[in-house]
């Protein structure tokens, strides 16, 4: 069974990392802390996480720096980041933030509305690839031991891939929104990390029914 998905919450002021818990407290998953880039780098070692949210003004390694770092560690790269801050230095400062690796540049103060739907479409893509992932190891131990039930895999990966459109219909939603609201390259930036994602998701469910070619036919939402 699936956990509750970790989010990453760094910046170095606690009055601000009260503020994130307060608003994504809703989403019922777990939050975990960290007051600088370095304590964010030591969590990483050791949780994985659905989606990292960045503050990019910090003392000592900034959040561009950490970002750096996050991507350059294999286990890490492929985590979203939403980096947060509180200034604005223009188009430059904000591609800055997506050639570091972030999948959206938030400026403060944020919607929080905006900020829990962005962070949320990141949870469920995170929970659904656990999920398969799960289904997709019982499947291969079920068919190492010639015992799988092929009426009952047909129903489950069904299941499951009625989910996964689901969870594209979010993304869809998402990137609509980031489209009439953000800039150009938020938009795409996010558009892009989603469609990998997803790519993702039903590669997982190919393992599920091996030669098949089942999710052959499920196209890109985005």
């Amino acid at each position: 069974m699936v956990q509750k998905a970790k989010i990453l919450l760094v910046d170095d002021r606690p009055e601000n990392l009260l503020a994130l818990e307060a608003i994504l407290s809703a989403l019922d998953q777990t939050l975990v802390r960290a007051s600088s880039g370095e304590e964010a780098l030591k969590a990483l070692l050791t949780d994985d996480f659905a989606v990292i949210l960045l503050d990019v003004q910090m003392p000592g390694m900034d959040g561009f720096e950490t970002a750096a770092h996050i991507k350059r560690r294999e286990r890490t790269r492929d985590i979203p980041i939403i980096f947060l801050t509180a200034i604005n230095h223009g188009p430059h400062h904000t591609f800055r933030g997506y050639a570091a690796g972030a999948v959206d540049y938030i400026s403060k103060p944020f919607d929080p509305w905006v900020l829990r739907a962005k962070v949320s479409v990141f949870v469920e893509l995170y929970m659904k690839n656990c999920q398969l992932r799960e289904q997709a190891s019982l499947l291969r131990l079920q068919l190492e031991g010639n015992g799988k039930d092929a009426d009952g895999e047909a129903k489950e990966s069904a299941g499951l891939l009625a989910e996964l459109a689901a969870v594209e219909e979010q993304a869809e939603a998402l990137t609509k929104q980031l489209n009439d609201d953000s800039t150009d390259a938020a938009a795409v930036a996010t558009a892009a990390h989603l469609e990998r994602k997803l790519t993702g998701l039903r590669r997982a469910l190919d393992a599920l029914e091996p030669g098949t070619g089942s999710t052959s036919s499920v196209s890109s939402q985005n």
